[in-house]
């Protein structure tokens, strides 16, 4: 079955750049969206936590006990502020 589609021209050019990247045509990228459409919906398949995190994880710095110390840091860190007022 042949299907025509209208697409914008930024989503046009992404298509291709996609295909490109992946080494496949333009219709095997589109198919291969299509059925994951179909299979997961609007949605896309569920992704645990991690998987939606997974790229901020690690990237910021700072006490390694700060969850557990929570309520001595914040005391600390209250301390400091009030002392530096004078």
């Amino acid at each position: 079955m042949t299907v025509t589609i209208k697409l914008e021209t930024a989503l046009e050019e992404q298509l291709r750049q996609r295909a490109a990247a992946t080494g496949r045509s333009t219709s095997e990228v589109v198919r291969a969206a299509l059925q994951a459409y179909l299979a997961h919906g609007e949605t896309g398949p569920s992704r645990s936590a991690f998987e939606l995190g997974a790229e901020l994880f690690g990237r910021h710095r700072g006490p390694a006990s700060l969850a557990r110390d929570r309520k001595r840091t914040l005391a600390d860190t209250w301390a400091e502020r009030q002392a530096r007022r004078g």
